[in-house]
C-alpha cells in the first residue's frame, strides 16, 4: 500500500491549467496517481496508509526561488523555516557572482569577509570543502530544502585573478574556463556574476562571454547581476542580452527590476526589449520579488576603485581620510558604479544589520536619521559604520517603484526569487515572505495575475529554466515536492518591522514525499539534497 493520500484537494498543476479536484496519491518520493474528481464520480478512492483531508487547501508544486541566499543557512540552521513555511522545496544559491566554491583556503577567508554582510562570517560552519562537488557533497548530508549551485564567476575571478581591477592574462581566462568547467561536470546548474562587486564587476565582456561559452557547451545559464539597475539600467540589460547572444548562452536575469528615480514608470522599455530579444530566438528569462525595497550591503555602494584589492584594501582607503574624502565625492556628487550611477540619497539607505551588537542602535534607520540624532553628516556616519563593522552591514534601499514591479511580473518569462538576506535584525520581510505575498497580495487582494498563471511562475517555469524533467509540475511520475496553501488566507507575517514572522495560510510542505512543515509547524525532516544539473 501506498504512503500517503492527499484527498480532496484542489490541484493547481503549475501548467497555468484551470485547477482541478483530484485525490494525489505519494510514495517513494513520487507523485504515483491522480484521481481527478474522484469523490463525484462515485469511483474507488485510492488508499494510502496514511491520508490528508485537503479540502479548501490548493495542491501545488513545491516553489522555486531562484534567487536565494541560503548558502550557509541551509548548513548552519537546519530548522529554516525562513524558506520552509513560505512552501519553497528548492532554492538556487552561488548567486550575484560570490559564494564559497570553487576556492583554496586564501580566496576562501577573501570572500567569507566580502560577503559577510549576505551570509554571517561563518564561524558556526565547517567549511570542509573547496571545490563545487565538494559543497554539493557537503548539501546531500542533508538540508530542509533542496538546492542548486550557480558557478559564481566572481570568486572563480579571485581565484584566478585576485582582486586586482585589470584584464586575465590568457593563462588565467584559461584557468576560469577550466575551473567554470568544473563546476559545471561537478553539478552546478550555471554560472551567476555580480557585476557591481568586486571582484566580478572588473571583468570585460569578452571575458564573460568566454566563461558563457563553457557553461552553454554544458546545457548551464548566466545568471548575472548586472552592471547597473539605475542610471545605465536599460543599457547594462541590453548589454548582457548581446553577451549571451554572442555566447550563445541562455541568460536568466537576477531581480530584474528598474530602480531609482530615473526609472520610475521604464518598465516597459525593459520589457520591449525582451520581447524583441526573444522574437529573435533567444532564450531569456528572469526572477523578481514583490516588494519595492532592494537589499544588499553598504560596502557594494562603494565606487569600484576603493573596493580593488578586497576586504583588506578598502578597510585601508576608508581609514585614510584624503582617501575616504575620494570615495564620498564619487557617492554624494557623481554618483558611483557602486550605487548604480545615481548619487547618493542617504534617506533612502536604511540599515538592516550589523555584526557587531555595538552597533545596533543604527538598524531599522536610514544612514541620513542616524546623522541626524548624531549630529553628523550621513558619509561620516556610513564611513563609520564600514571601519567598525568590519564591512558587514547590510542595508534596504527604499529605491523601487510599484508600477515597474507589477508590469515585470506579468511577463511571460517571470519567475519569483526572494533574493532573501536572512542575516541582520531587520532583514527585508521578502526573506521570509516572497511566496505568500506573491499568492496574497498580489493574486487574491490585487488580482495581477490569476492563481494558476501565479502558480507557473512560481513551479513550472523555474523548472523549465533549471532544466529539471521531474519537478514543477503536479505530474505523475514527477518528485513530490509538494505545497497545500489556502487560497482565502494565505499571506506573508513578515513586514519591515518584523520581518522575521512566518507567513500564515500554508499548513503543509512536503520534500521528497515528507512533510517538512505539517500543521503549519516545522517538522524535523531533512529531506533535501542538492539538485544537480542534468546532462544533455
Amino acid at each position: 500500500m501506498e504512503e500517503l493520500v492527499i484527498r480532496d484537494a484542489d490541484v493547481v498543476d503549475g501548467s497555468g491549467a484551470d485547477a482541478y479536484r483530484a485525490d494525489v496519491v505519494v510514495d517513494g518520493g513520487r507523485i504515483v496517481s491522480i484521481v481527478k474528481e474522484a469523490a463525484a464520480a462515485g469511483c474507488q478512492r485510492p488508499k494510502a496508509r496514511r491520508e490528508l483531508d485537503a479540502e479548501g487547501l490548493v495542491l501545488a508544486p513545491g516553489f522555486i526561488d531562484m534567487h536565494a541566499h541560503s548558502d550557509l543557512a541551509l548548513l548552519r540552521d537546519p530548522d529554516h523555516s525562513a524558506k520552509a513555511a513560505q512552501g519553497v522545496t528548492l532554492e538556487v544559491i552561488g548567486q550575484d557572482g560570490l559564494s564559497y566554491a570553487p576556492v583554496d583556503d586564501r580566496t576562501l577567508g577573501e570572500v567569507r569577509r566580502a560577503i559577510a554582510g549576505w551570509n554571517g562570517p561563518g564561524d558556526d560552519v565547517d567549511f570542509d570543502w573547496r571545490s563545487v562537488g565538494e559543497y554539493l557533497d557537503r548539501l546531500d548530508r542533508g538540508i530542509a530544502v533542496n538546492a542548486a549551485y550557480l558557478i559564481p564567476q566572481g570568486t572563480v575571478r579571485a581565484l584566478a585573478v585576485g582582486w586586482d581591477d585589470r584584464e586575465a592574462t590568457e593563462a588565467e581566462l584559461e584557468h576560469m574556463r577550466r575551473l567554470v568547467a568544473e563546476g559545471m561536470e561537478q553539478g552546478a546548474v550555471g554560472m551567476s556574476s555580480g557585476l557591481t562587486y568586486t571582484p566580478g564587476m572588473y571583468a570585460k565582456d569578452a571575458e564573460l562571454t568566454e566563461l558563457c561559452r563553457v557553461v552553454a557547451s554544458y546545457g548551464g545559464y548566466y545568471c548575472p547581476h548586472h552592471r547597473s539597475y539605475g542610471a545605465g539600467a536599460l543599457q547594462a540589460y541590453e548589454e548582457m542580452v548581446e553577451l549571451t547572444r554572442e555566447a550563445d548562452c541562455p541568460l536568466h536575469l537576477a531581480h530584474a527590476t528598474m530602480n531609482f528615480g530615473v526609472n520610475k514608470g521604464r518598465a516597459p522599455e525593459l520589457l520591449t526589449l525582451l520581447d524583441g530579444a526573444l522574437a529573435a530566438g533567444a532564450d531569456i528569462t528572469l526572477d523578481t520579488y514583490p516588494y519595492t525595497p532592494g537589499c544588499t550591503t553598504l560596502v557594494a555602494l562603494l565606487p569600484s576603485w576603493a573596493s580593488e584589492g578586497g576586504p583588506d584594501q578598502i578597510m585601508k582607503r576608508l581609514a585614510d581620510d584624503d582617501t575616504a574624502e575620494r570615495i564620498r565625492h564619487h557617492m554624494e556628487e557623481i554618483g558611483s558604479d557602486g550605487s548604480h550611477g545615481v548619487p547618493m540619497e542617504w534617506e533612502t539607505i536604511e540599515i538592516s544589520g550589523t555584526g557587531d551588537p555595538a552597533l545596533a542602535e543604527h538598524v531599522g534607520r536610514t544612514v541620513l536619521d542616524s546623522a541626524r540624532l548624531r549630529g553628523e553628516t550621513p558619509w561620516t556616519v556610513a564611513r563609520h559604520l564600514l571601519l567598525a563593522d568590519r564591512l558587514a552591514p547590510t542595508i534596504l534601499q527604499h529605491v523601487g517603484h510599484e508600477e515597474n514591479v507589477r508590469a515585470i511580473m506579468r511577463h511571460r518569462v517571470h519567475t519569483g526569487g526572494s533574493d532573501g538576506i536572512l542575516q541582520g535584525a531587520k532583514p527585508h520581510p521578502r526573506a521570509y515572505g516572497t511566496f505568500p505575498h506573491y499568492l496574497g497580495h498580489y493574486v487574491r487582494e490585487l488580482g495581477v495575475l490569476p492563481l494558476e498563471e501565479c502558480v507557473a511562475h512560481l513551479t513550472s517555469r523555474p523548472a523549465a529554466r533549471l532544466r529539471l524533467p521531474d519537478r514543477g509540475l503536479v505530474r505523475e511520475g514527477y518528485r513530490a515536492d509538494l505545497v497545500l496553501f489556502d487560497p482565502a488566507t494565505v499571506a506573508a507575517g513578515s513586514t519591515y518591522e518584523n520581518p522575521r514572522v512566518l507567513p500564515t495560510g500554508i499548513p503543509h510542505v512536503l520534500v521528497d514525499g515528507r512533510f517538512v512543515m505539517e500543521d503549519g509547524r516545522r517538522t524535523d525532516v531533512l529531506a533535501g539534497r542538492s539538485v544537480r544539473r542534468v546532462p544533455r
